[in-house]
């Protein structure tokens, strides 16, 4: 049986799902309107454990709490689905029967800003010819744990240090920083040499499994 990480806000979610549909970019809170009302809509998705997802769903002025359903990068509860590609925007479809009607909604900020680090995270520096990859798997307070690697070296893995919006991972001498969520910076040392490679976050690709919700967002 795969193993299960600990990922932000108290969600059990396996490696081999993080790493396919980063199920973990699922969780926050997700605000918009509906196309066809303008009606607002809210749904907070507070964890994920294994299939299940512990959810808020607002809209016309009262709120439902209950358990979701999780299947790739989507989640389903009672006639809802949400699903996201990139962990800041998401599209809702809501459908019974002949009635349907859709939103994308926006994550907002998270004030820990630490579930925003959760992701892979890889790029090029042209000025110092130097390739990284930095992966956080999960955080879970002032610990996470993540992967490293450098061009294209063998990837290294462990428990690193969270502090604010920075990773420090001791063993390969490697920090990973990101103010956004978005965009980050991974400084590592080779030898007696120190380089410092901007980096982005990976997105979820579209596959042939992705249903509607997921090919919108």
């Amino acid at each position: 049986m795969t193993a299960i990480s600990t990922i932000p806000k108290g969600s059990q979610i396996s490696p081999v799902n993080e790493r396919i549909y980063h199920q973990s970019n699922l969780i926050g809170d997700w605000k918009g309107t509906w196309k066809n009302n303008s009606r607002p809509v809210e749904l907070k998705v507070l964890n994920i454990r294994g299939d299940q997802a512990q959810v808020e769903y607002t809209h016309d002025g009262h709120t439902e709490r209950g358990i979701g359903s999780v299947e790739g990068a989507t989640i389903t509860y009672g006639d809802i689905t949400i699903g996201t590609k990139d962990g800041q925007n998401a599209a809702i479809e809501f459908s019974t029967g002949t009635a349907k009607q859709d939103a994308i909604l926006t994550k907002q900020a998270d004030s820990s800003g630490q579930s925003s680090l959760v992701g892979s995270w890889s790029g090029y520096s042209r000025s110092n010819g130097q390739s990284a990859y930095f992966q956080v798997v999960s955080v879970d307070g002032t610990d996470a744990q993540v992967r490293f690697s450098s061009n294209g070296g063998a990837i290294q893995s462990g428990t690193a240090i969270v502090s604010g919006n920075a990773v420090m991972f001791g063993s390969s001498k490697a920090t990973f920083t990101s103010t956004d969520g978005l965009n980050g910076n991974v400084v590592f040392q080779i030898g007696h040499s120190t380089y410092s490679v901007p980096v982005t976050k990976s997105k979820i690709g579209a596959t042939s499994s992705t249903s509607t919700v997921n090919k919108l967002a």
